[in-house]
């Protein structure tokens, strides 16, 4: 399937439950990484179009948290079947939108469904809890309620998936959202969710979707973060961009929620499977072209197999097909723009004139950059204390399991790590020294689930998504006390 099957001639803002051009009548041109052709006129959001979508969430949040539990259920069982029934026209959408290849668009569009239908069951998860009171004759409850408003800004590197835990979540639990895709996924990581849900019943204002041009995310963050009616921030991206949120959140006195950027381990142990161990950096490493958090950044592998996985490892890399994301044998699309394939090329080449070897790649294939292969890189190289967002991985060896564990624990980051071992207690054993929010054994790091407490640590961010911990994200909690009988007071 094209571009040309799914390629919306215009896609405008979804505020109150309508398709609106910006107030200031301004659009920008979406492109596609690949071809370089115009997929969309987009409507080039700004300060006004964001107060005008808080408004509709707002008037609408009343109506939608007194929802009956099953009234709020179908509206996402409805979506999931709505998101199935288009798989095939939303995975051509993610590879012209987003440069998103057959196979991980397809985890993309299953982990979709799946948080649409986990979402479901949110209705009737219990809202509360009776306490214990040494006062007698009084019946004290912890009841969880929404918080109102829940502003969602969301990325373009796994665009579905990621602006889908962005509102989901809040909304099941009887929030409403403004949404803010990115740029450069206007269409797969915001009005095709506003699309989904509109149809599957959301009422109107319960999603609002206002997109921007690029370079002008921040005056739209701005008003969301200083709005008295948006109760909650939530936010994947950059830790520097991250940072800067908070900061400000702070100043509002704004509860957030950070997902931020990761430099991820990936250890293999001198007893693993090498063929194993092989596939699964290869996935782990290169998957959607590196432009995932999870991808392993770094991979440590005790010296009894440090040659021969070298020598495997980036034959391997060498290997993967570069090219047309619409192609199903293509593994390595385009990068997302040619400012971070810019990125990318100087910090390899950086790398290089500081020691480093390249084992695989290392040469701009644009708009592609195919998957490389570095080793001997030293400690001051930018790509070895930064996260770079693309196919390109370090290799280096270690005289230890834990070696590796202390290297990887002296990031400032610390969202996922991997080990892999023939020694399973071994393996439970180096997770917990990690210093990590999630630990996959024997395993590669790129794993998401909807029920799972996703997130990091250190500058990788705050808080938790997933569905299972939603409501301490996006409820406050409220102690209630009734009696049953009058107080005696002391005066």
């Amino acid at each position: 399937m094209g571009e040309a099957d799914w390629r919306k001639p215009r896609v405008g803002h979804f505020i109150g439950g309508d398709w609106v051009d910006s107030a200031s009548g301004r659009s920008y041109l979406n492109r596609s990484p690949w071809s370089g052709e115009t997929l969309s006129e987009v409507a080039a959001g700004d300060i006004e179009d964001a107060d005008r979508a808080v408004a509709a969430a707002h008037a609408a949040f009343g109506g939608w948290a007194r929802t009956l539990p099953h009234e709020r259920q179908l509206v996402f069982l409805r979506a999931a079947d709505a998101l199935e029934r288009r798989g095939e026209e939303v995975l051509a959408a993610l590879a012209a939108e987003t440069g998103c290849g057959a196979t991980f668009g397809g985890v993309q569009l299953g982990f979709a469904i799946k948080l649409l239908r986990q979402a479901a069951q949110l209705a009737y998860r219990p809202a509360g809890e009776l306490l214990p009171s040494d006062l007698d004759g009084t019946t004290a409850m912890a009841v969880r309620r929404p918080v109102g408003v829940v502003a969602a800004i969301a990325p373009w590197n796994a665009s579905l998936t990621l602006a889908g835990r962005a509102i989901v979540g809040p909304l099941a639990l009887g929030n409403t959202v403004v949404l803010k895709p990115s740029e450069d996924s206007p269409y797969t990581g915001g009005a095709l969710w506003a699309e989904i849900l509109h149809e599957a019943g959301l009422p109107a204002g319960a999603l609002n979707v206002v997109t921007h041009a690029p370079g002008e995310a921040g005056g739209i963050g701005d008003a969301l973060l200083a709005s008295p009616l948006v109760k909650r921030i939530n936010f994947t991206g950059s830790t520097p961009t991250g940072r800067r949120l908070a900061e400000k959140a702070g100043r509002h006195l704004k509860r957030v929620v950070l997902q931020l950027s990761g430099q991820n381990p990936l250890i293999v142990a001198g007893d693993a499977d090498l063929d194993y161990a092989v596939n699964a950096a290869t996935f782990g490493a290169f998957v959607h072209q590196g432009q995932v958090c999870m991808c392993a950044r770094r991979v440590y592998v005790e010296r009894p197999l440090a040659d021969e996985f070298a020598e495997r490892f980036a034959a391997r890399a060498s290997a993967l097909p570069v090219g047309d994301p619409s192609d199903p044998a293509t593994v390595v699309g385009p990068v997302i723009n040619e400012w971070a394939l810019a990125l990318i090329d100087r910090r390899v080449q950086e790398a290089v004139e500081l020691g480093a070897r390249v084992l695989a790649g290392g040469v701009p294939k644009p708009p592609c950059y195919p998957a490389t292969v570095l080793t001997d890189v030293p400690d001051e190289a930018e790509i070895a204390q930064g996260e770079t967002f693309g196919p390109v991985v370090v290799l280096e060896t270690v005289d230890s399991a834990e070696e590796a564990v202390a290297r990887a624990n002296a990031s400032d980051f610390g969202l996922v790590a991997s080990v892999i071992t023939g020694d399973r207690p071994r393996g439970l054993r180096l997770a917990s020294a990690l210093d990590v929010g999630i630990v996959h054994v024997n395993d590669q790091p790129v794993n998401d689930e909807p029920q799972m407490p996703f997130g990091g640590v250190k500058d990788t961010g705050w808080g938790r998504f997933g569905l299972g911990f939603a409501a301490e994200e996006f409820c406050d909690l409220q102690w209630i006390t009734v009696r049953d009988q009058d107080r005696e007071f002391p005066f």
